[in-house]
């Protein structure tokens, strides 16, 4: 499918988080063809393009120049040119302000497109294996007390997933503030996604806090934090988790449907049920 070229002005492109392959190839044709770039930080950017033997005009677009760089931007795009908008690593949009050009373009009435790439949070999510059917991407660990007992009540009532970023010389604290409030709760503290040293640390907060303590850790986190969940009804032990499945089967539900119907009444997660079952 080709773009509407006469009428799409800026490109919101993402870009690897990591290893510099993850780009897509859509995204490498835009990025050729577009008359500038607009990227957070010219030197990261021009990495990039030197990887891929490609040579653009770039500008500069960050939340500190936003306002007189969204105008020029604007202005430009009005004029006819093309735009390609990326940020440092992964989706712009997300902690950074490809929105407001975003809003500036719907204001103005500028045709837009996001292409499809990657995106660290949604990557840690499907690495630590936790529930993804309802999830929360929070931002970055809030450092103020505020900001944490606001997380503390998040925690306190969120049935879905929680994701932060973190950077390493915050994450010992953190953890340690996951495991004095929330001992028993999974968390996964995901690294260096898609590069060399890759790395998930995984377990309740307590054991990931012991996992870490002695460490130093580099490179940007993501962590992936289990929601509260559902309270199993009272009376489904492991043995009638068995018959209730073998019941289901009996009645002609396939096992995908015995394991679905099985978390409706139980009150357990289906990601438990799966996990249990699946192989059964």
């Amino acid at each position: 499918m080709t773009e509407k070229k006469e009428k799409i002005k800026l490109y919101v492109c993402g870009t690897p988080i990591g290893n510099l392959e993850d780009i897509t190839l859509r995204t490498l044709r835009i990025l050729k063809e577009a008359d500038f770039i607009a990227c957070e930080d010219t030197r990261v950017t021009k990495k990039l393009l030197n990887h891929f033997e490609i040579q653009k005009e770039l500008l500069s677009y960050h939340e500190h120049n936003k306002e007189e760089a969204g105008a020029r931007i604007i202005h430009r795009l009005k004029e006819g040119e093309k735009c390609a908008l990326v940020s440092d690593a992964g989706m712009p949009g997300v902690n950074d302000p490809g929105t407001d050009l975003i809003n500036l373009c719907l204001k103005e009435e500028i045709g837009y497109t996001v292409l499809p790439g990657p995106s660290a949070f949604l990557t840690a999510l499907i690495f630590s294996g936790m529930n993804n059917e309802k999830f929360t991407y929070a931002g970055f660990f809030p450092r103020e007390n505020s900001g944490k007992k606001e997380v503390k009540k998040n925690l306190d009532k969120e049935d879905g997933t929680l994701i932060y970023y973190e950077s390493p010389h915050r994450i010992q604290k953190t953890t340690e503030f996951l495991a004095e409030n929330f001992p028993d709760r999974k968390i996964a503290l995901v690294r260096e996604i898609s590069k060399i040293y890759e790395e998930m640390i995984s377990g309740t907060a307590a054991e990931v806090k012991e996992k870490i303590k002695d460490r130093v850790l580099k490179g940007e986190f993501v962590i992936i934090v289990e929601g509260k969940g559902e309270s199993p009804e009272e009376g489904f032990s492991e043995e009638d988790l068995e018959t209730l499945f073998n019941t289901l089967l009996e009645d002609g539900l396939t096992k995908k449907e015995a394991m679905k119907k099985m978390a409706e009444i139980s009150g357990h997660s289906k990601n438990d049920i799966y996990q249990k079952f699946m192989i059964k």
